[in-house]
């Protein structure tokens, strides 16, 4: 079959035209810069320390990928784990990952999400938002049990971003 190079510049054309369309503009947004995971990582090792707690912190940006890890010493090697999933569960779902360990345990439904290799219903991983919406996440894994874990990432993103 032969196409005429008007009939191709037109389909080529409105091909584009429709991908113009279907394209969104991202106006200046906040996200989550290596320097400020780094200075929410050292925040969250305070607030443990604080507590004489030694943890795993890890921070991801709003696509999951981790920014900052940094780990106590003689924390088990599995909180590394537990503490990226942690984050990434908390990003995900926009929600702190203490608050879907209790909803799991009342709601079938949400105990469905515990089938999803990449999360982690276990308290520690906190979403970090700036004007509503969600840049990051911070999770802690090691720190003495899901609470613990939770209250130092929670302390931490307070310190940092005071109105979240």
């Amino acid at each position: 079959m032969h196409i005429s190079k008007p009939v191709l510049a037109l389909a080529v054309g409105l091909g584009a035209g429709a991908v113009q369309a279907e394209t969104v503009a991202i106006a200046s947004r906040p996200d989550l810069t290596l320097s400020l995971a780094n200075e929410l990582a050292d925040a969250t090792l305070a607030a443990c320390h604080a507590q004489q707690r030694t943890a795993v912190v890890a921070v991801v940006d709003r696509s999951g990928q981790l920014v900052s890890l940094q780990r106590d010493d003689n924390v088990g090697p599995h909180n590394t784990v537990a503490a990226q999933r942690k984050a990434f569960t908390a990003l995900s779902t926009k929600t702190p990952t203490l608050v879907l360990a209790e909803q799991a345990q009342r709601n079938a439904d949400a105990a469905n999400l515990t089938t999803l290799d990449e999360l982690l219903l276990l308290g520690g991983g906190v979403p970090v938002l700036v004007d509503g919406a969600v840049i990051g996440a911070v999770g802690v894994a090691g720190a003495g049990g899901a609470e613990t874990d939770q209250a130092c990432a929670q302390s931490a993103i307070s310190q940092v971003f005071p109105a979240q």
